[in-house]
């Protein structure tokens, strides 16, 4: 089986809205969280999506799931975690209480404020997380990275054609992601920013699934009014 995990724990900080973290924001007159959560309830191969968020939203992203999506059994409103891995855990722990899951049962996780996923690229991450056990979205650097040790000098320049920019969803085999997690010390799992980086620092590989410059995380004020841009381009359809 596969399943979704849309990830909606974000403050919403840095976007400076201080009423409601930035997923709730409107985006075109709707949610963004709806707009991102829509291309995963069209995809049939998901038996269940589960939206993950702060315990203070539940009530109000459910009644928002139940105005835009309808009433449904396939879409679920659980609490998130304090961090982004432990929230997929909750959702991992959701899953195991109420599926016997196998090997092979993939779960796709994704950002909330990432609206502008595609079909292609969620399914291309379901076919190689069952072949790989890992998947993670990119897209090729465009600009040069420079790393900094002490955030005033430059350290390294690597090879850019080598450099890839992460965006999600990153897709895994549940019971393989939770032995990892499960395997790592306290400190390490503190450390992690990063899903895939579960697999990465155990030295199990990650297969890169292409995805594209539009599947932008609306993070800043800046990128909701590209996000608006996009909209009225029609990339929300692809």
């Amino acid at each position: 089986m596969v399943f979704a995990a849309v990830l909606a724990g974000g403050s919403g900080s840095r976007m400076g809205n201080k009423e409601k973290p930035k997923q709730y924001l409107n985006l075109a007159g709707t949610p963004i969280l709806i707009h991102t959560l829509e291309k995963f309830y069209i995809n049939n191969h998901l038996e269940k999506i589960l939206v993950l968020c702060p315990e203070e939203w539940l009530e109000y992203t459910k009644d928002l799931v139940k105005k835009y999506i309808g009433k449904t059994d396939r879409v679920l409103v659980i609490e998130g975690g304090s961090t982004r891995n432990e929230t997929i855990m909750n959702a991992i722990c959701w899953l195991e209480e109420q599926y016997e899951l196998t090997e092979e049962d993939i779960i796709v996780t994704h950002d909330s404020v990432r609206p502008f996923v595609t079909y292609r690229i969620i399914e291309e991450n379901i076919k190689f997380a069952k072949k790989y056990g890992a998947c993670d979205t990119v897209i090729p650097a465009t600009d040069t990275i420079v790393e900094s040790e002490d955030r005033q000098n430059i350290s390294n320049i690597p090879k850019r054609s080598r450099m890839y920019q992460g965006q999600t969803p990153q897709t895994f085999q549940i019971k393989k992601l939770k032995r990892l997690y499960d395997a790592l010390s306290e400190k390490e799992k503190e450390l992690l920013t990063d899903a895939a980086k579960i697999f990465v620092v155990q030295g199990e590989k990650v297969c890169l699934a292409e995805g594209e410059v539009s599947n932008i995380k609306i993070t800043y004020p800046y990128d909701l009014r590209v996000a608006e841009s996009l909209i009225q381009t029609g990339h929300s359809e692809e």
